[in-house]
């Protein structure tokens, strides 16, 4: 399954990108838009995203719980040559200590992830502070030559700006299309 990234200037045309890629056979739980006008997605019955998706909790949860296992790891090492409690302590207890570290670590990059974008969303963040709407489409592979060709020809307005075939690895970067036009104020225009 590949997340497909479009971008459509206005909420008719993401109505219309909704409507027509559930009549292409893809679930509305596979289809989300990332929007400031959360009013007007749901006005239209439009899937809005969710913090997964703009939020980096996942990554900086991960990136928190390693940082909190080595920490814990080196408490151990420290507990374990200094000795402070005696040589008899057991082993349990330096488990312990490792996963309360990591747990530790979860939650405070959790915390730093709840306040900070996600950073698959970093190449579209002034156009969605522009008010435009990017449509995250996650296409099964078997569908996703009809969305695509669907949308090449029914919704040309729709810039298709990334594919991301690594969506579940929150550490993978997605790059904007090189092969699409890109808007920066008005549509460029092919000859």
């Amino acid at each position: 399954m590949n997340c497909l990234y479009y971008l459509a200037r206005t909420l008719e045309s993401t109505r219309r990108i909704s409507d027509d890629v559930r009549a292409a056979g893809v679930s509305d739980f596979l289809v989300h838009v990332i929007s400031k006008d959360e009013a007007g997605l749901q006005k239209e019955h439009i899937h809005s995203s969710n913090y997964l998706e703009t939020l980096d909790l996942i990554r900086d949860g991960l990136i928190g719980a390693a940082i909190g296992s080595i920490a814990g790891v080196i408490g151990v090492g420290l507990l374990l040559y200094f000795q402070p409690f005696g040589p008899a302590v057991p082993r349990i207890v330096y488990f312990a200590t490792v996963v309360v570290a990591m747990l530790f670590g979860a939650w405070e990059g959790g915390l730093t992830g709840i306040a900070s974008e996600n950073r698959k969303l970093a190449g579209f963040h002034d156009d969605i502070e522009r008010g435009w709407y990017l449509i995250l489409i996650y296409a099964p592979r078997d569908e996703e030559a009809a969305v695509r060709t669907m949308m090449r020809s029914r919704h040309r307005e729709a810039e298709l700006a990334a594919i991301d075939r690594h969506f579940l690895n929150p550490f993978s970067a997605v790059q904007r299309s090189a092969d699409s036009p890109q808007w920066r104020g008005e549509l460029v225009q092919e000859d």
